[in-house]
């Protein structure tokens, strides 16, 4: 391979967006000519992947799997929901949330993955994929949740097909109880985080600064109409008893009957069952959830199109 200059893999970088290591392949293998070096990147679909890399993925699928003690959920966005529903992004997901299972939830671990039947790494599937869908295609996030005994438990709402669609959730008990009495707590409870979205586990899970910064704001709130300081205090502590019943999942009211605490829920079933569960944690993924949305105006995007 000859040698190839930083600047003219600079060059062809700015030219085509596509990455440096693709730019320094794609100029080795051309003998230096950047025209040809354009060509051999768009002939590998990664010129055209890198022009699309700019373009904001909101949309797409969250993808889980579960395997003996160990669930795994991801998320891959893309531009539109149509390619929610086209059956290799489909496929891949899938596939991905598999993988996933074996890399401990480090996205970036998993990107590096060989993508099974392919020689490609999931990374590399993923450029193929854009190349053959026409979207910017992101795998955006992965998590594991595993237990040394109990279950790992999942549930999919808006779902397109089996393990994939808008919001999965995993969620891990662990417990020496029997499995199908088990599993079907851990479904349940996975359906109220689903529906609910906790933020922490338990009231010794919720960070100090979180929680410091909520007893500012209540005490603010309540110097409007509190005399004394005694009283600040006593509607402060009140008022976060609110906040925990809003944010921790032990401490909401369980959405399958609406009355008893989750927490209590969990007591109740280990009763029944005669030994102690105890939730070793969760995860709930949300497809599309903190990316900014830029607004879309489609008169004008055709309008600047004709200009061009």
């Amino acid at each position: 391979m000859p040698e190839v200059s930083a600047a003219l893999v600079k060059e062809l970088r700015d030219k085509t967006g596509a990455g440096m290591m693709d730019c320094k392949r794609a100029l080795g293998d051309s003998g230096g000519d950047i025209e040809a070096a354009v060509d051999w990147l768009r002939k590998k679909g990664l010129a055209a992947a890198a022009k699309k890399s700019g373009r904001v993925a909101a949309e797409g699928l969250v993808g889980v799997a579960t395997r003996d003690l160990a669930g795994a959920v991801v998320e891959v966005n893309s531009e539109t929901d149509f390619v929610a529903r086209n059956e290799l992004f489909q496929a891949f997901v899938r596939a991905v949330g598999v993988l996933a299972l074996g890399t401990a939830g480090d996205v970036e671990a998993l990107k590096e993955a060989p993508y099974p039947g392919t020689g490609r790494s999931v990374a590399g599937e993923l450029t193929e994929l854009v190349g053959r869908i026409g979207e910017n295609l992101v795998l955006r996030r992965a998590q594991r949740l595993v237990v040394t005994r109990g279950v790992v438990a999942s549930y999919m709402h808006n779902s397109l097909a089996p393990g994939l669609g808008k919001i999965g959730v995993l969620v891990g008990l662990e417990s020496a109880a029997a499995g199908e009495a088990l599993a079907a707590l851990g479904r349940q409870l996975a359906m109220h985080v689903a529906a609910a979205n906790p933020l922490y586990l338990d009231i010794a899970a919720v960070p100090a600064a979180a929680l410091e910064r909520e007893r500012a704001v209540l005490r603010e709130q309540a110097k409007a109409s509190a005399k004394t300081e005694a009283i600040v205090e006593k509607m402060v502590e009140g008022r976060l008893r609110k906040f925990y019943e809003e944010t921790v999942l032990l401490e909401q009211i369980f959405v399958i009957d609406g009355e008893r605490r989750v927490g209590k829920v969990i007591e109740a079933a280990a009763k029944e069952a005669g030994a102690p569960i105890r939730v070793a944690g969760f995860v709930r993924f949300a497809l599309g959830e903190g990316i900014e949305r830029l607004p879309s105006d489609f008169a004008a995007e055709v309008g600047a199109q004709v200009k061009h």
